[in-house]
Parts: structure tokens; C-alpha cells; sequence
């Protein structure tokens, strides 16, 4: 049995960059991955399924906190914002700044090669099923290795980067730090394919050589949005992503039996610019589907001798399902707040806790109100999203909200004598409650407790101010 520092459990995008971090600052790191070494950090036996796009924002990031570059070929194509557009296409909004579509397998295998240069130990081919307990917290982890063979390895801390479905968080014990599962309610459902196509006209509604897209339509993607981002050549990334009780409402009211499956496949039917699109072949990664939560991360990132980092601390942004940025931030944080509790001797809760306000801080602190507004968006359907585009909120207004910075809708008068219908107006008030509650919640997220000590008081209030939102707001796609 095999002892280290730090065992970081998972290759994907957390996990290396946790192992190149807690390495670089000094701990003695092993890094498992269930892949074979050329597959590292795949999702599923699809590929590395997700929409590729993060902003350039988070590359930024990890170059001044890691001293990590990117460019071609990981780095696939550069676009100049994401733009969301009403169900009517008659709106668009900015919705993120400039940002990159990346080429996921070649990005995987340089974060790999970038952990083992500073000093990560990488053992490929070792699923982890679980997590061993010594005097009340995590000491390890057991799983198989290659051979097949069980295998037990022990360290100081473990940082969990194994995923949404993760066993390490699953099988710990009830505590009041790291909740165990997350809601259905808070996940969506989501498939892409990657296409090399052919482009019948020009229409930056449908597809934008400079600009990601994303096409908010309860039809079309209830509970969710379709997406088109571009890639080099003649290459789009295309996909949508659907909340359950949204498709059930959805096809229950339209008499429609349609599954993820069918909606990608009709969303690239809708789009009157893709002919003769042919799946990708590269790494075996052209198609696949997979699920993204949609919330806040969780409360605590960490519990004795655990932290975890990416999809399985509910990382990926509430309102674009966007993971690959929050990966990348909670991975290099935590690398470096486990290699400075190992150095300190103290490997305690409270001494882990930084990782908790650095993320807070970093990222984490917006995501409370971004899930209030989502949650608000899926309680809207198509007619109501257009009018709302069209009179609810300015652009800047818009832009503001998925930054996660609260308007002061100083307009909301004016608003109210031009609304027409019981709906519009409805709606209306509803947005003025909703932006209510995201600034209350970026409040308690700016005073998120220093120490362990505050954290049941402080999750308490948290926890009940989202409930009101929930029990408010339903999906209503249709």
C-alpha cells in the first residue's frame, strides 16, 4: 500500500491541473485516471463530450496562477464573444466575452504532460471506487488497478476531480460539509456532435464564424438551449442540452415523444445553414451525450482529508452549463491550497478551508445568483422569453445578469406602463422578485465564512433563500 501527500483521484481538466499544482508547490502527488494513457480525462467511451468553448478569461487565469500557456493545437479556434438569441431570433444578447473552442483530446494530453513535468506521479488504467477512513476522515483510496488486481493507496488529502457521478463524494459518510448527490432537478441532459459541414447561405443567426451561438427555444431544447460554436475549417461544435421535467411537460403538452437523441438531431433539421453534415472521426470523438448540473457548486469543497474540484462539486456555470473554466480555476486553487497544508504540517479542515474562499472568490461566489435566474428562465415559455429579450432588460442589463452582476433595472417603471397582458406582467414582477433574490445571495455570498466554525449558520440561510426561489418558480416550457 502505497503512501503520498496528495492523491488526486481523476485526469480530466481538475484533476491535471490539481496534480501539476500540488506537485509544483512541493507535495509528493499521484495522479489515476481510468484511461489508457492516449485517452486521458475522457468522459465516456463517446469521447471528451462537451460544447469544447471556455473564455479566454480562465487561460489568463492559469497563466499568472500556474505560469501555464496555451495556443495550437489545443487551442482550436478563436471567437470573439457567445451570443444568445430569443426563441423569435428577432434578440440577441452578448453572453460571454472573447474565448476559444478547443480541440479537448490534444488539451488533455498537454495538461498530462504539463503535471508530469512538475513532478506528478500519473498511474493510468486505475478506476477508483472509493474512499478509505482513518480516525474520521479520508485517508485514501481503494479501487483497480490495470491488472485488474485491488489496489489501496493512502495520502494526507485526497482532491476528488473523478466527475458528476463520483463514488468518492457518493460514499462518504452524512456530513454537513459535502453533499453527497444532487437533484435531477439540477442536472441537464446534453449531446453534441462535431461536424465537418457544408454551409448553405449566410446567416449569423444560425451559424457565426466570429461568435459562438447559443438559441434559447423551450421547443427546440426545453429547460435548456441548442448551440452552434465554430471550429477550424469547415468543423462546428453542435448540440443541446434539455432538463427533464421540461421534456416531459414539453412532449406530454405537444403530444411528442421525443429524447435527447431526437432534439440534437432535429435542431440541426432547424438550422437552414448545416447541409450535408458528416460526424467527425478524430479520437472517436465526434458524438456522445452526457449530464451537466446546473447549480451552484456546493456549499463546501471540502470535508476532512477531501476537497474536490470540477463537475464533481457541481462546478459548471447555472445558466451555460459551461464547466471547462471552473475546472480549470478550482483545479490550480485546490492543487495549491493542498501543497500548502501539506508544507504547514496541518492538513486539517480549517486549514483547508482557504480553498473554500479562494474559489469563493475566484468563481464561485456568482453562481448562487446565476442559478436563481435559470431557474426563473425555465419557468418561461417561448412567447415570454421573446417579449421579455424585447422589453424586460437593456443589453447591458443582460450582460450584467450572466456575469452574474446585479442591475438595478432602474427602467422597471417605464416598463410596467408599456407591459401588455397578464403574462408580460407577471412575468415582469416575477423578474423584479428574481433580481432581488440574486443580489440577497451574492450578499451571503460575499460574507461566505472565513472559518469552519460559520458555515452551518451561513448554509442555513443560503439553502432557504433558494428554496423560496424554487417553490416559486416550476418549468413551464409550453
Amino acid at each position: 500500500m502505497e503512501s503520498y501527500d496528495v492523491i488526486v483521484a481523476g485526469g480530466g481538466i481538475s484533476g491535471t491541473l490539481a496534480a501539476a499544482a500540488s506537485s509544483m508547490h512541493g507535495a509528493k502527488t499521484v495522479m489515476l485516471d481510468r484511461n489508457a494513457e492516449e485517452n486521458i480525462g475522457r468522459k465516456t467511451n463517446w469521447g471528451w463530450v462537451c460544447g469544447d468553448a471556455v473564455a479566454k478569461s480562465h487561460l489568463d487565469f492559469l497563466g499568472k496562477e500556474l505560469g501555464i500557456s496555451f495556443s495550437s493545437p489545443e487551442l482550436d479556434y478563436k471567437v470573439d464573444g457567445v451570443y444568445a438569441f430569443s426563441p423569435d431570433l428577432k434578440q440577441k444578447f452578448l453572453f460571454e466575452g472573447e474565448g476559444y473552442s478547443l480541440d479537448r483530446p490534444k488539451l488533455a494530453r498537454k495538461l498530462l504532460k504539463y503535471a508530469i513535468s512538475n513532478g506528478a506521479e500519473y498511474v493510468p488504467e486505475f478506476v477508483v471506487e472509493g474512499p478509505m477512513f482513518e480516525g474520521g476522515r479520508v485517508s485514501g483510496v481503494f479501487g483497480r488497478n490495470s491488472r485488474n488486481e485491488q489496489e489501496k493507496i493512502t495520502a494526507k488529502l485526497v482532491i476528488d476531480a473523478t466527475g458528476i457521478a463520483s463514488m468518492l463524494r457518493r460514499k462518504l459518510p452524512e456530513n454537513e460539509y459535502i453533499e453527497r448527490d444532487v437533484s435531477t432537478d439540477d442536472i441537464e441532459s446534453t449531446g453534441r456532435y462535431i461536424m465537418d459541414f457544408e454551409k448553405d447561405g449566410d446567416d449569423d443567426r444560425y451559424y457565426d464564424p466570429r461568435n459562438a451561438l447559443i438559441h434559447l427555444n423551450q421547443v427546440l431544447a426545453p429547460g435548456g438551449y441548442g448551440w452552434v460554436f465554430p471550429k477550424k475549417g469547415k468543423r462546428i461544435n453542435v448540440g443541446v442540452g434539455v432538463e427533464k421535467k421540461s421534456i416531459e411537460l414539453r412532449n406530454a403538452r405537444l403530444n411528442m415523444k421525443d429524447t435527447l437523441h431526437t432534439l440534437i438531431d432535429g435542431y440541426i433539421k432547424w438550422n437552414p445553414l448545416i447541409k450535408k453534415g458528416e460526424i467527425v472521426g478524430e479520437d472517436s470523438n465526434g458524438k456522445g451525450y452526457w449530464s451537466v448540473t446546473v447549480r451552484r457548486q456546493f456549499d463546501s469543497l471540502v470535508y476532512p482529508g477531501y476537497m474536490g474540484t470540477g463537475d464533481s462539486m457541481a462546478m459548471p456555470n447555472p445558466i451555460s452549463a459551461g464547466g471547462i473554466g471552473p475546472a480549470m480555476v478550482s483545479g490550480a486553487l485546490a492543487g495549491r491550497a493542498a501543497a500548502e497544508a501539506i508544507a504547514s504540517g496541518d492538513t486539517g479542515l480549517e486549514s483547508i478551508w482557504r480553498y473554500n474562499l479562494r474559489y469563493n472568490e475566484a468563481y464561485g461566489s456568482k453562481t448562487a445568483a446565476l442559478e436563481v435566474f435559470r431557474t426563473y428562465l425555465q419557468s418561461l415559455n417561448n412567447d415570454l422569453i421573446n417579449y421579455g429579450m424585447a422589453h424586460f432588460l437593456t443589453k447591458e442589463e443582460a450582460v450584467d445578469i450572466s456575469y452574474g452582476r446585479i442591475p438595478e433595472l432602474t427602467i422597471a417603471s417605464t416598463f410596467t406602463k408599456i407591459l401588455s397582458g397578464i403574462q408580460n406582467l407577471t412575468a415582469f414582477r416575477n423578474l423584479i422578485y428574481v433580481v432581488g433574490k440574486m443580489k440577497r445571495l451574492n450578499e451571503l455570498y460575499s460574507k461566505y465564512p472565513n472559518e469552519v466554525s460559520g458555515f452551518r449558520q451561513w448554509k442555513a440561510a443560503v439553502s432557504a433563500e433558494m428554496h423560496e426561489v424554487k417553490e416559486r418558480f416550476k418549468p413551464n416550457p409550453i
